[in-house]
């Protein structure tokens, strides 16, 4: 990054515990880049005890927004002064902006990454027709199933290895949301498959999914992106399913984030290439 850092730089960044692996920085600082605007972006890292008391310390415009990820994403939204509507749905935010008047605005664009990534890498697929089963019930399980009840799914079957935070999450979306238990049933006629969990992250194994008994042009998608070729999404192909992987999803979510973080849409550059050198990957 050539440009300087000076009093009138916006900054913004992102707070997750573990952040080290994250590639926003990457993805926002090429584009202020090369958009030439006089931004930068940086990681946190909070202890997860005291995500709240850093987040409520930056109200007032001291920098302009954070990106959340895990596992701040439900606290996040508590301590927010108001939220979008998305956030409100999912029950989680991805994204917190200080306004100079105090106040703390909380967003959620995960979903729209989630169906961004979805129509770069699965294209044709259509949230409507069919149901879609959600591995995880935590923040980011909440954003996916609101975002997909948004899109007209007609049914998200959350399988969780307790069902209690599930069953939190059904209570506020509704109906369309059923609690199920891992076997052949969650997954029977599935059109869509989505990892909303932490495993595989580094390169272990992925939760257990019956890719067998979805439709044969189901989509499976990991949120997980380091390795870009999870071991969820290999067992998918090896079924013969369709994916879409966690790097599509997280510049999805980010877009938007950008432009409310820094008040101008991102610059068409190909920051996938860029996440892919980094990865270490051919694509």
């Amino acid at each position: 990054m050539n440009r300087p850092i000076t009093g009138a730089t916006r900054v913004a960044g992102v707070a997750g515990s573990p952040v080290e692996h994250s590639l926003s920085p990457l993805i926002h600082n090429a584009w202020l880049e090369a958009a030439s605007l006089d931004g930068v972006y940086v990681a946190f890292s909070p202890p997860p005890e005291g995500f709240a008391a850093f987040a409520r310390g930056l109200a007032g415009g001291v920098i302009r927004g954070l990106s959340v990820t895990v596992p701040f994403k439900e606290v996040a939204l508590q301590i927010a002064t108001r939220a979008s509507g998305r956030a409100t749905r999912a029950g989680a935010a991805n994204l917190l902006i200080f306004e100079t008047d105090g106040a703390i605005v909380a967003d959620n664009t995960d979903g729209a990454g989630l169906l961004a990534g979805l129509a770069a890498q699965a294209p044709g697929f259509d949230p409507g027709t069919g149901a879609a089963v959600i591995l995880g019930a935590g923040g980011a399980a909440r954003g996916a199933a609101a975002a997909l009840i948004a899109a007209g799914c007609p049914g998200v079957r959350l399988v969780n290895r307790t069902s209690a935070r599930a069953e939190a999450i059904a209570a506020d979306l509704g109906p369309v949301v059923r609690v199920m238990p891992h076997g052949s049933e969650a997954f029977a006629d599935a059109a869509l498959v989505i990892n909303a969990t932490t495993l595989g992250l580094g390169g272990g194994e992925g939760p257990p999914a019956l890719f067998e008994a979805t439709r044969r042009d189901a989509v499976a998608l990991d949120m997980v992106y380091r390795p870009l070729r999870t071991e969820f999404l290999a067992r998918a192909l090896r079924a013969g399913r369709r994916t879409s992987d966690g790097l599509a999803m997280l510049i999805g979510q980010a877009a938007p984030s950008f432009e409310a973080l820094f008040g101008a849409p991102p610059p068409d550059i190909d920051v996938r290439a860029l996440c892919l050198a980094a990865l270490g990957e051919d694509g």
